[in-house]
């Protein structure tokens, strides 16, 4: 398993909305609700890159949360560029964010286009389940 990193609260969030970590992803991380599918997705990539498997669980749609580890500390995740949002807003139930994540795996660059599906539980937003393309 990954262990946690930190970040300073000045620091720019890894998820490439260009605000500073506390004002973005950091505030979701320590317990706010994500207002919105694309703000989950930016959340749970940002906690990819600092390790943190307790809010990766804690966002996945119960139905389809896998029993194994999620992290793989071989990956470096690179950057995040969110290329479209279908629904996924405050008064929808589903929502659809396309992205592409680029990562290292053992110094070879690789990147990952998936189109992820999310649901709300309860209120809250949560991912479903993603179609990975190439």
């Amino acid at each position: 398993m990954s262990k946690r990193k930190t970040m300073s609260r000045a620091e720019v969030c890894p998820c490439g909305s260009g605000q500073v970590y506390d004002a973005c992803c950091g505030q979701y991380h320590g317990g706010l609700p994500a207002p919105s599918a694309e703000t989950l997705m930016r959340s749970r990539y940002s906690a990819f890159v600092l390790g943190d498997e307790a809010y990766l669980r804690q966002t996945w749609a119960a139905e389809n949360l896998p029993a194994e580890p999620l992290l793989d500390a071989a990956v470096k995740w690179l950057g995040l560029a969110i290329l479209s949002t279908e629904a996924g807003g405050e008064l929808d139930q589903t929502g659809v964010v396309t992205f592409v994540a680029r990562y290292k795996v053992n110094g070879r660059a690789g990147r990952m286009q998936e189109c992820s599906r999310f649901v709300r539980e309860q209120g809250l937003w949560r991912y479903l389940d993603g179609e990975v393309s190439d």
